[in-house]
């Protein structure tokens, strides 16, 4: 599944390189507003007439990437470097399936990659049950939970926490690198 999910991470990177060089964040609001300029988009490469990218554009799920993927100061992932450095590499391999496979294969690689930083850690098996197990009258009840120690951690908890600066996530924010400008992928 990670090469199919490479294909559409590429596919998209291709649709929607430049996109950047075409968002304007408007900050007259309380919290600035980041409003893409899909005309500027669409006739910078050529395709105002393409029905399809039009309607991708004018999509709900566009404007979420929008309001996702808009703010210049943000996580970055693989999605941004491929829009943002592999433009002349996509551009070269047009034509030439196995090095578009190659890449793709690349792609599948760091998408396991990122979701697996540590392949040495296996993961262990619960075994199942053993077949009648559930009819052994040695296993012990559950014991019942005193409700008062209960009440006593859930107190000590919040008193450590209050104390405490706020949890943050370990992902590290940068400037999202903007890419080539949109101009430079004029379609036929």
């Amino acid at each position: 599944d990670k090469e199919v999910r490479a294909i559409f991470l590429r596919l998209f990177a291709q649709l929607f390189q430049g996109y950047r060089s075409c968002l304007q964040l408007i900050r007259i609001h309380a919290e600035p507003v980041i409003h893409f300029h899909k005309a500027a988009f669409l006739g910078q490469r050529g395709l105002i007439e393409n029905d399809f990218l039009t309607k991708v554009l004018n999509g709900m799920a566009f404007a979420g990437f929008v309001s996702e993927r808009g703010p210049p100061f943000r996580t970055c992932d693989l999605f941004d470097e491929l829009v943002a450095f592999e433009v002349e590499r996509i551009k070269a391999e047009e034509g030439n399936p196995p090095k578009i496979i190659k890449h793709v294969r690349e792609l599948a690689e760091q998408l396991f990659k990122n979701e697996n930083p540590n392949p040495h850690i296996a993961f262990q098996k619960v075994p199942r049950p053993t077949e009648g197990s559930h009819l052994r009258v040695h296993i012990l009840p559950f014991p019942r939970i005193n409700e008062g120690r209960v009440q006593e951690l859930l107190q000590e908890g919040l008193a450590r926490s209050q104390g405490a600066p706020p949890a943050t996530r370990g992902d590290k924010k940068c400037v999202v690198p903007a890419g080539p400008p949109v101009g430079m992928f004029i379609c036929s």
